[in-house]
């Protein structure tokens, strides 16, 4: 199921469909936890920006805003795109 395919970048998707990654469970959730802050920060980032009134530093801060946005796109398709590793099964003693 892949919500994002109409912002992924051509070279980037291909890249991606061409990988073949396993994370742990927890990794993982540490990369979900990072894209939840990164978007958190990207729309607090934006607010702020509303309200700057220099406009190099208007320039600035909607850059660090389209870069947190990016970035949390990434890691989304890395996401969609890796498998979760099966924890190792127990051997009964």
């Amino acid at each position: 199921m892949n919500f994002f395919n109409d912002q992924i970048p051509e070279e980037l998707d291909w890249y991606a469909e061409n990988q073949s990654f396993e994370v742990s469970p927890r990794f993982r959730q540490s990369l979900v936890d990072r894209i939840e802050r990164l978007e958190r920060d990207a729309d607090m980032d934006e607010a702020t920006a509303m309200r700057l009134e220099d406009a190099e530093h208007l320039e600035r801060h909607l850059k660090l805003v389209a870069t947190q946005r990016a970035e949390a796109l990434r890691m989304r398709v890395f996401l969609e795109r890796a498998k979760t590793r099966l924890p190792r099964p127990l051997i009964a003693l």
